[in-house]
């Protein structure tokens, strides 16, 4: 696994995380500015939360899911070090410490050899 230093605190943001299963019909709506590789999705219940355009069957309107993704991102603070399990669309999967996952963005972090990463 990759390791990480959080160079800048990420905070999740104050909505909460939505779950999307693969084949799930979800409404697609604006792209992001900052990050145009994601679209504004809501599911059935209403809620909503920004998911990776590439995951959908269609670029607006309805769309069915490609695969399982879940919008849950982690509170970082600067220095932190995290464990890396996969990035997609500039965002990486990461686990704290504590065992607690999430999303946090890659401009957020500096990757570093996996030998830093094992001795802190």
């Amino acid at each position: 696994m990759r390791h990480a230093r959080v160079v800048v605190a990420h905070r999740a943001p104050d909505r909460p995380a939505i779950r999307i299963a693969r084949g799930e019909a979800v409404t697609l709506g604006e792209r992001d500015r900052d990050w145009p590789q994601f679209v504004w999705t809501t599911i059935a219940e209403g809620h909503g939360g920004w998911v990776p355009a590439a995951l959908f069957d269609n670029e607006q309107g309805t769309a069915k899911a490609l695969s399982d993704y879940d919008t849950r991102e982690l509170d970082a603070r600067a220095d932190e070090l995290v464990t890396l399990h996969y990035e997609l669309a500039q965002w990486w999967w990461a686990e704290n410490a504590l065992g607690m996952q999430g999303w946090i963005p890659a401009r957020a972090l500096e990757l570093l050899d996996d030998d830093e990463g094992e001795d802190a």
